[in-house]
């Protein structure tokens, strides 16, 4: 899967990177046409030597723009040296109102069509060229600091939530390894117990285990999975458990869901079940389990009740991890879309856990 995105990434680059240029393109030809939308609708028309000049101002600006957005910006001003960044640009731009000046004087005189008569234009004092064209020039490198600045912050923001997708579906996937030996740890024990009752029965477990495993193995290995298919591996695994119950047992089940085509992710209610017959069932008093799942429109919800038993030290059978790995995967999977609750209510212990389906 992390290849098939690489390849959509390598992809699509090229094509990214076509539309930049081409938009860049675009900005800087808006300029140069800008002065024909006014023609004849001021005191002058455009000429070519006026259309000429203009090319100039707009090539001196587009310069003083793309040395800041490629070399500038990441030289100096990234790198904290702001004051080398300020007198480099300010070099850069005398330089280039300099030639600009120098070739401007090279051309001829400029004349403006006035539509009551013609005149000849006021030649622009040097400092008052130097100061607007200074002004001018500062604006486009604001800009420039501006756009490259957004650039790289987004840029930084792609990299940072990949870095964390990365490390999600790396801890999930650790995580789910560490579920798979704990299911199976579990299940393997209730067989141990069960060969010394029942060594037929614990024939039978074994042949249903393996229908369990296979699902946990290859169906479990997807993202997510069918509502249908999870509860169907609920049940199996209920009705696995069922059979080493003592008559004093109470089991009660209740499956409700409209929709089975609904995605979730897998193997999230095993760990709440598997808690629910290691505590709450007793050889010798009167116990039970009661399961109730329900889905309806996105809301999944889990309500497990049984009696409370807490095992002592001396009992091996399971090591602890299975709520706080659980915990750990809705945090990930489901981010502030699941509520968890468990705990004990007087002689019952109750958990509930709810999920906003968004697969």
């Amino acid at each position: 899967m992390k290849e098939k995105r690489n390849n959509i990434s390598q992809t699509t680059a090229p094509l990214v990177r076509k539309i930049g240029i081409l938009i860049h393109v675009a900005v800087w030809t808006i300029p140069l046409w800008i002065p024909f939308f006014f023609t004849g609708r001021s005191e002058f028309s455009v000429t070519p030597d006026f259309f000429f000049r203009n090319c100039i101002i707009v090539a001196s600006f587009a310069i003083v723009f793309y040395s800041n957005y490629f070399y500038l910006i990441r030289r100096f001003l990234t790198a904290g040296q702001v004051w080398k960044f300020i007198f480099s640009n300010l070099l850069l731009a005398l330089a280039v109102m300099s030639i600009v000046h120098l070739i401007m004087q090279q051309l001829p005189p400029p004349e403006y069509v006035i539509t009551e008569g013609k005149r000849e234009h006021d030649t622009i004092q040097m400092a008052g060229f130097m100061l607007r064209n200074l002004f001018m020039y500062s604006a486009v490198i604001v800009l420039s600091v501006a756009i490259r600045m957004t650039g790289n912050w987004f840029q930084m923001e792609t990299m940072r939530k990949d870095l964390e997708k990365s490390r999600a579906e790396a801890e999930l996937t650790n995580l789910k390894s560490q579920l798979n030996p704990h299911f199976l740890f579990n299940t393997l024990n209730n067989i141990y117990s069960l060969i010394a009752l029942s060594p037929e029965q614990a024939q039978e477990t074994i042949h249903e285990l393996s229908r369990l495993l296979r699902y946990v193995l290859y169906e479990s290995s997807q993202p997510f999975v069918s509502v249908a298919k999870e509860l169907d591996f609920v049940s199996n695994y209920i009705e696995l458990m069922r059979i080493r119950l003592a008559k004093n047992v109470e089991l009660q089940t209740e499956i409700n869901i409209e929709n089975e085509e609904a995605q979730v992710a897998p193997l999230l209610f095993i760990t709440l079940i598997e808690n629910a017959f290691k505590h709450g069932i007793s050889n010798s008093k009167p116990s039970f389990i009661h399961i109730r799942i329900t889905q309806k429109n996105k809301e999944l919800d889990c309500v497990i009740e049984n009696s409370f038993f807490p095992k002592d030290q001396q009992d091996k059978s399971g090591s602890g991890i299975g709520l706080p790995n659980l915990e750990k995967r809705l945090a990930l999977l489901y981010p502030e879309t699941y509520s968890l609750q468990y705990g004990r209510e007087g002689e019952v212990y109750k958990s509930e856990l709810s999920i906003i389906l968004t697969a």
